[in-house]
C-alpha cells in the first residue's frame, strides 16, 4: 500500500511486492481477520487499501456493509480493481485519495479500517485524527500493524538480525516506523478515540506448520526484508557479503530445525 502523504514506499511497487502482499494477506487471514466483522452494518472506509490484498478478505466477510477503499497510488488501485472484478465483489468502491486530505464530509462513515498503513506515515497520530473526523459518533476504527522488533527466530544470528535492522532503518529514513505495532494504544488515545482494545496476534512457524513456514517465514517476512537489499547496501547499512550471509541465516529459520515467531497488533476503538 502507499504511504499516504509521502512519495515513497519502502517496499516498492514491483510485481513481486504485490505477490508478497497477497501471500501475507492469505496466510494471515484467519489470524488477523476472523473477528473483522463490522456491526452494525454500514459504510466502511478502508484507508490505504493498496492493491486490495486485505479488501479481498474483509469485503466478502462483511456483505452487509459497503466499502470505500482509498489509496494515493493509482497503479495500486488499478491492480485492486482487477482483483475485485475477478472475485466478483460488489460492495467495494475504489477511490484515489490521501488520508491527509480526505475528500469526505465529517461523520460520513460508520466504521474505519486501517491495515499496514500507519507504519509508513510521518505523522500517524495526525492521520488518525483526520480519520476520526470522517467517522460518525458511535462509529469504530480498526487498526492493524506489525512490529519488526517482535521477530524471534532460531537459530539466532547476529548478521540475520542486522538484515532485519536494515529494514527498520530504511523505513525510519523515509519517516516511517516499522515497530509501530506496540504504539497503537497510545496513538489512538492521543487521537481522541475511546474504549480502545488492543490484542497481540502471534504467528509461530516451525516444521509442523509448513503452510506458515512457506506463507509467512519465507514469502512474507523474509521477502519483505529482501525488498530493501539495494537500498541497504547503497546507503552503507550493511555490506554485500554480510547481507548474503544474513539472508541465508534467516532462511535457516525456515529449515526443519528452525522456528520463527512474529507479533502483529490489532486495535479497535470508538468515537464518542
Amino acid at each position: 500500500m502507499m504511504a499516504m502523504g509521502d512519495s515513497n514506499y519502502v517496499h516498492g511497487y514491483s510485481i513481486s511486492e504485490s505477490q508478497r502482499l497477497s501471500d501475507q494477506a492469505n496466510t494471515l487471514s484467519q489470524l488477523l481477520h476472523h473477528d473483522t466483522v463490522f456491526r452494525p452494518a454500514g459504510l466502511v472506509l478502508e484507508a490505504g487499501c493498496g492493491t486490495g490484498a486485505q479488501t479481498l478478505i474483509i469485503a466478502p466477510q462483511n456483505p452487509q456493509c459497503n466499502f470505500v477503499s482509498i489509496d494515493i497510488d493509482e497503479d495500486s488501485l488499478a491492480k485492486a480493481e482487477e482483483c475485485i472484478k475477478k472475485e466478483k465483489i460488489q460492495n467495494v468502491r475504489l477511490q484515489v485519495a490521501d488520508v491527509f486530505d480526505l475528500p469526505f464530509d465529517s461523520e460520513s462513515f460508520d466504521h474505519i479500517f486501517v491495515c499496514f498503513l500507519l507504519e509508513h506515515l510521518h505523522e500517524p497520530r495526525e492521520a488518525l485524527v483526520l480519520l476520526k473526523w470522517v467517522l460518525k459518533k458511535g462509529g469504530t476504527i480498526t487498526v492493524i500493524e506489525g512490529d519488526h522488533g517482535a521477530a524471534y527466530y532460531h537459530p539466532r544470528s547476529s548478521v540475520a538480525q542486522a538484515t532485519i535492522q536494515c529494514l527498520i532503518d530504511a523505513q525510519a529514513s523515509m519517516g516511517g516506523n516499522s515497530q509501530i505495532g506496540r504504539e497503537l494504544y497510545p496513538l489512538l488515545i492521543a487521537a481522541g478515540f475511546k474504549d480502545i482494545s488492543v490484542s497481540p496476534r502471534i504467528v509461530y512457524a516451525d516444521a509442523s506448520r509448513p503452510e506458515l513456514v512457506d506463507g509467512f517465514t519465507r514469502k512474507t517476512f523474509i521477502a519483505m526484508v529482501e525488498g530493501v537489499r539495494e537500498q541497504a547496501i547503497k546507503c552503507g547499512l550493511i555490506t554485500e557479503a554480510q547481507w548474503r550471509k544474513g539472508i541465508a541465516d534467516l532462511y535457516r529459520s525456515a529449515d526443519l530445525d528452525g522456528t520463527f515467531c512474529y507479533t502483529f497488533f490489532k486495535a479497535v476503538g470508538s468515537k464518542f
